[in-house]
């Protein structure tokens, strides 16, 4: 055991009895000069005095462990870090907090339960009343969702970058590569020249501009259509910098960061509406019946990028497919989430795990087909498939994650990817929901949660498993 100092309490274990120092270093076989400078920790606490105060209260000297003390650190550490500013609270205080006082460290860590619980109903609530933006009294949202509401408002469509974009792409992309096109337009235009350089061992930076030396630096570890795309973010910020600005002006936008966050977002947009021009890619999409892989070769993008762009496919005058898409890892943490129409992702206790976005991880590189059907009764083709980027160096860490790609069962059709599909049978598609808080299927195998709007059913006479017989300690 280490020397641990735990005077708080020991002092309040000798007031919750009603002791002096006196009385408890009696019953201790203690002097009361030590027993004194354990409470105002000039001694350390050793195990004798443990089992001491163990052989005459019968007290728990778990209360006293180390163990103990490192769970509330944890604890402590994730409460704080969602409700105080970034370093406003160093981990040597949270250590004093959880070794001397722990009880009130306790009290900390419950009331931060209880507001997240507080805040997960209330977000809920709002999902059940189709308010997915937030909009609740006291519930502020973060700039990332500001973001994506300010995406989904706007059916995943940003006409002004893509008309922009579509004439650009006219004027500079040939029928060559569209990286020389993109290169020569920064060169010719800008005065911009392009350089590749060796990535760090992370792989996190692939783009890096300097202003005074007019130099982009790109990773030379992109395949040539994420190069493309990373120029065309480049140029974006440098030739449609006032309709970035416009943009992010919006109302719906609150602040300085969510602005910011914003206007990388609509620049990324025009990269892919330039790589991938409105009218050649959504005839192209029609014509090969939305095959992913297809597009990807003929136009030499990634399988994610493909996805992301057919979800921005909705210029009332030439509409596609309307999608969502989203990317998952595997510890269900969504990334990215867009969508062009009426589905709702849940912000409440993950998503399904009957979806097949999930089961995507066991079937690594493999297109995966599912139709699925929601609580309300809409059905919806899905397609999913993993996508990775492998370590840059030895011990570094690769990225896998899922993508998926829905749309209404009505649209089924038109895809590829419902061939050998019944869509007119009503018992082929999967029994999905939004996350088990949200979802009132109480019969589903899977069902992690009770759902937030009922109270558990606890029967002791049952023959079956209770489905939350983790939740109540079995």
């Amino acid at each position: 055991m280490k020397k641990t100092f735990m005077g708080v309490r020991l002092r309040r274990l000798r007031e919750e009895r009603g002791m002096n120092q006196n009385a408890l270093a009696l019953a201790l076989g203690l002097s009361p000069s030590y027993l004194n400078q354990l409470e105002q920790n000039q001694r350390p606490l050793t195990v004798s005095v443990l089992l001491k105060i163990n052989r005459v209260f019968g007290l728990d000297v778990q209360l006293f462990s180390e163990d103990e003390e490192a769970r509330l650190i944890s604890e402590l550490r994730e409460a704080l870090s969602q409700n105080a500013a970034p370093d406003t609270v160093s981990l040597a205080e949270i250590k004093e907090l959880a070794s001397g006082m722990p009880a009130v460290a306790r009290t900390l860590i419950r009331m931060h339960t209880r507001h997240r619980e507080a805040l997960e109903r209330l977000e809920a609530l709002a999902g059940r009343l189709g308010d997915d933006r937030g909009g609740l009294p006291g519930v502020q949202t973060m700039p990332y969702e500001q973001v994506r509401d300010f995406f989904t408002a706007r059916h995943n469509h940003i006409a002004e970058l893509d008309s922009a974009a579509e004439q650009l792409a006219a004027e500079c992309l040939g029928s060559g590569p569209a990286t020389d096109g993109i290169a020569r337009r920064l060169q010719e235009r800008h005065g911009v020249r392009v350089l590749q350089v060796v990535p760090d061992h992370t792989g996190n930076v692939q783009r890096r501009y300097d202003p005074q030396q007019r130099v982009l630096q790109l990773s030379s570890s992109l395949e040539a259509g994420q190069a493309a795309f990373q120029m065309a973010t480049q140029l974006a910020f440098l030739e449609m910098q006032d309709v970035l600005h416009q943009l992010s002006q919006s109302n719906d936008l609150s602040g300085e960061p969510a602005r910011a966050l914003a206007r990388i977002g609509l620049a990324n947009y025009f990269a892919g509406a330039l790589v991938l021009p409105y009218t050649r890619f959504l005839e192209a999409a029609e014509a090969q019946r939305y095959d992913i892989d297809r597009l990807a070769r003929q136009f030499g993008v990634g399988f994610e990028t493909v996805c992301h762009r057919l979800s921005t496919l909705q210029r009332p005058s030439a509409r596609g497919v309307p999608f969502f898409f989203i990317r998952v890892d595997r510890a269900g943490n969504i990334s990215k989430r867009q969508s062009a129409t009426h589905f709702h992702f849940s912000k409440v206790g993950g998503t399904c795990p009957l979806w097949n976005v999930y089961e995507a991880f066991a079937q690594p590189g493999r297109v995966l087909t599912q139709l699925a059907r929601m609580p309300d009764g809409r059905a919806y083709l899905w397609v999913a498939r993993t996508v990775s980027s492998a370590p840059l160096a030895h011990g570094a860490l690769g990225k896998t994650f899922a993508i998926g790609l829905g749309c209404d069962s009505q649209h089924a059709e038109r895809l590829i990817y419902s061939k050998g599909l019944d869509l007119k049978d009503p018992d082929v598609p999967t029994p999905i929901g939004m996350g088990c808080k949200v979802c009132e299927r109480e019969e589903c195998p899977q069902r992690a949660f009770p759902f937030i709007g009922r109270q558990i059913d606890i029967d002791e006479n049952r023959r079956s498993p209770n489905p939350y017989a983790v939740q109540l300690g079995g």
